[in-house]
């Protein structure tokens, strides 16, 4: 399982009252769904962007904020390395998320696991988001998780400066990373994205591959004379005017961004016989604004596409998300302190207790599971 959601960027920080409280429910919530679910089953959960986000309003977060990652995750990576549970994180927000390699070593060493496979795709869940998959967002944060048996999770989060967005990245044990490999998306759709990993995009992965053992220099020229055309140019040889699809692609290109090639990164690709997406999408020095130049000459030179389709299919709603103590913002409402710290020694008694005794919670939950808050109830936030 692997999703998406998207959130406003906000500002202003956790206080400190707030923030012990925090600490101790994420640990204690964390305790019983491994104790409940075990450490894949957390890892899976973590991986589901719904699942994360009650998790942000249960400690106090706000369900339609940006700090809710950083916050929530940060928590998470602090309270897993504190607590023997089979299971820790690697990463964080900005120059955190560049320890994540070797973070990832001092995993794989406690769990006496191979660290490079997991090293390897670290880099390549940043480079699918960032890369492969480009709606204008740029990464700053990167949490990866890795329990005991060798199952991982990620969640990272780009930000959009110009529209003041964050969008969330969730996985989950992927095996295929240039497939479709975004189980589901929850966020706001965008009019467009270049859409390399999707499933419609198999001809043009194969294509790409097929460009990229030419000589760097031809596809630069090529490139070049697709932007002279559309500043509106035309070469001595026949012209064929632009189709209005052709015009319109253009401009899509050029709201991503700029279309420059790094050439050394098209020279790697030629000295190692790159043999699949994976392989090249981790090429060294290959950004978005080279693909997105390689995109543009298989579509108006060789008429091979991707997908321009935003795959996201889930809307944010705000009636998904539960609290418990109330808002960090006071929405929907203050915290409530005593609420809080009765929550806390409840859950603590009932970590200590003997599993037998824990039969009651589920019981509890069993019963509450299909209910559904009444819609005439219902107030936006």
């Amino acid at each position: 399982m692997r999703n998406i959601a998207d959130l406003p960027l906000h500002g202003g920080h956790v206080p400190q009252w707030l923030a012990q409280r925090m600490r101790k429910l994420t640990r204690l919530v964390l305790v019983l769904a491994v104790d409940e679910y075990g450490t894949k089953g957390l890892l899976e959960r973590l991986s589901d962007p719904i699942w994360f986000q009650a998790f942000n309003n249960v400690i106090g977060m706000d369900w339609d904020s940006s700090g809710s990652t950083t916050v929530t995750a940060g928590m998470i990576k602090d309270a897993l390395w504190k607590e023997g549970l089979g299971v820790k994180a690697a990463g964080g927000k900005g120059k955190k998320s560049r320890a994540t390699p070797e973070e990832l070593k001092r995993i794989a060493e406690l769990y006496d696991l191979d660290p490079e496979p997991y090293v390897r795709t670290s880099r390549l869940v940043a480079k699918v988001d960032t890369v492969a998959l480009q709606t204008g967002y740029q990464l700053y944060q990167h949490v990866f998780f890795l329990d005991e048996e060798g199952n991982w999770a990620v969640i990272q989060q780009g930000m959009n400066e110009r529209e003041r967005m964050a969008r969330r990245f969730h996985w989950f044990d992927a095996k295929v990373f240039t497939l479709d490999p975004h189980n589901a998306i929850a966020g706001l759709k965008r009019e467009f994205a270049l859409n390399t990993v999707s499933r419609e995009a198999r001809d043009y992965q194969k294509t790409l591959l097929d460009i990229v053992q030419e000589k760097p220099a031809k596809i630069e020229r090529e490139i070049e004379s697709l932007k002279a055309i559309a500043k509106g140019y035309r070469p001595l040889v026949y012209y064929k005017p632009r189709e209005p699809w052709e015009k319109d692609l253009l401009k899509r290109y050029e709201s991503l961004g700029m279309l420059k090639l790094n050439k050394k990164a098209l020279e790697f690709a030629r000295e190692l016989s790159v043999s699949n997406y994976e392989e090249f999408l981790l090429l060294k020095g290959l950004g978005p604004s080279t693909l997105r130049a390689l995109s543009l000459v298989l579509e108006l030179v060789y008429d091979v596409h991707p997908s321009w389709k935003d795959p996201v299919t889930h809307p944010p709603d705000p009636f998904k998300f539960s609290y418990a103590v109330g808002g960090k913002d006071r929405v929907p409402f203050p915290i409530d302190k005593p609420a809080y710290d009765e929550l806390i020694s409840f859950l603590e008694e009932l970590v200590s207790r003997h599993p037998e005794e824990k039969v009651l919670v589920r019981n509890v939950t069993s019963i509450t599971k299909n209910w559904k808050f009444p819609e005439w109830e219902k107030r936006a936030t």
